[in-house]
């Protein structure tokens, strides 16, 4: 299993992905998380509310889907972080596996 993290600008942005991703059968569950971000942009120090996608989705897929959001994403820079899932409960990765397409 693996945990893809992404950042979008506002909500329509973070539907129009997570339903894309989601129809793509790339991932099992996108969860839209709201959060203010503090960032250096073209020199300047930034804050802005942000969307944070945190996408639940199985190994294999993990390449298709990065490839995906540097195609897709709204952003200049996109933040795309794929995190290793050191243990997951049995009955969660059968269900990651039924409703992803590898």
């Amino acid at each position: 299993m693996r945990i893809i993290l992404t950042t979008v600008g506002d909500d329509s942005q973070a539907d129009k992905l997570a339903n894309e991703i989601l129809r793509r059968k790339m991932a099992a569950c996108v969860s839209k998380v709201p959060i203010k971000s503090k960032y250096w942009w073209k020199g300047v120090l930034e804050e802005s509310s942000e969307i944070l996608l945190v996408i639940k989705t199985v190994d294999e897929l993990a390449r298709k889907l990065v490839s995906f959001l540097e195609e897709n994403h709204p952003y200049e820079v996109p933040e795309i972080l794929v995190l290793p899932v050191e243990e997951v409960s049995k009955s969660y990765e059968e269900w990651l596996y039924n409703v992803t397409e590898v």
